[in-house]
């Protein structure tokens, strides 16, 4: 069986660990993985505010190239063992578009893969990510309205990054798609959403776009499912979509998480 992972984050990760690229790569062959794609949190978008609290939702723009030289130097090291893709987790934020086309014409070139996610969400001139934590979520229902409305927009939002027009270097993979569910056993919404979703898969068939079927759901405290779940996936693969496992991971340890519980 090939392995793959097309979703792993780095020592770039102002949220994550501080685990050398070695360590991800080694772990990586020690698991018998062909390839691998780092895919760490691109710089968000010109003019827009982080609203996490230590605002390190997406790596420094100014250690971009530092990035892509150091992914360049890792390739030829590790040549013959296995493949690595250099690439970014690019965050779709609604009404930032021309920023982020602006963005992927300058560092497109230089990434060989790379994954579209939501993560923030707007409402009424307020922004928050909607996966940093509980609180968070729960506020986000308080003024939101309802468990639903927050999930509603989220897939709304989802959809709008699959039509968006963010040029030629846009990704071409639509990351967690049902991140929304992360804090479902705290939260539950109160049906499937599962028209939305039908609707997300049919565009994301029609763009010809892939999806990232994630594991790291499966280690959430509140969650305990893949993003998204082996129904989805199955529903996607019958419309001829790509899933790619991704586990999401932001430590070395972390590559492989979520895997023997998923159809890959």
């Amino acid at each position: 069986m090939v392995k793959v992972d097309g979703h792993v984050h780095t020592p770039f990760c102002p949220h994550g660990s501080r685990d050398s690229f070695e360590m991800y790569v080694e772990r990586a062959i020690s698991l018998n993985y062909s390839a691998i794609t780092f895919t760490e949190h691109a710089p968000l978008p010109d003019g827009f505010r982080d609203t996490t609290p230590d605002q390190d939702s997406g790596m420094d723009h100014s250690r971009l190239e530092e990035y892509f030289d150091a992914l360049d130097n890792l390739k030829k090291k590790y040549k013959d063992k296995v493949i690595i893709r250099s690439g970014l987790e690019v965050d779709y934020i609604e009404g930032f578009e021309k920023e982020t086309e602006e963005f992927l014409s300058i560092y497109g070139p230089r990434m060989d893969d790379s994954i579209l996610s939501v993560h923030f969400l707007q409402h009424r001139g307020k922004w928050d990510c909607l996966d940093f934590s509980p609180d968070v979520f729960e506020s986000m229902i308080g003024y939101y309205g309802s468990v639903d409305a927050v999930y509603a927009q989220y897939y709304e939002t989802v959809l709008k990054s699959i039509r968006s027009n963010l040029g030629v270097h846009k990704p071409k993979r639509i990351g967690h798609i049902t991140l929304v569910k992360k804090f479902q056993q705290l939260f539950p919404a109160s049906h499937s959403f599962s028209g939305d979703i039908s609707t997300i898969l049919r565009e994301t068939a029609g763009k010809g776009l892939a999806l990232d079927y994630n594991g790291a759901g499966f280690v959430k405290e509140y969650c305990g499912e893949s993003y998204p779940p082996l129904d989805i996936v199955k529903e996607a693969r019958a419309l001829g979509i790509k899933t790619v496992y991704g586990s999401d991971a932001h430590t070395a340890n972390g590559l492989d998480q979520g895997r023997k519980w998923m159809d890959i």
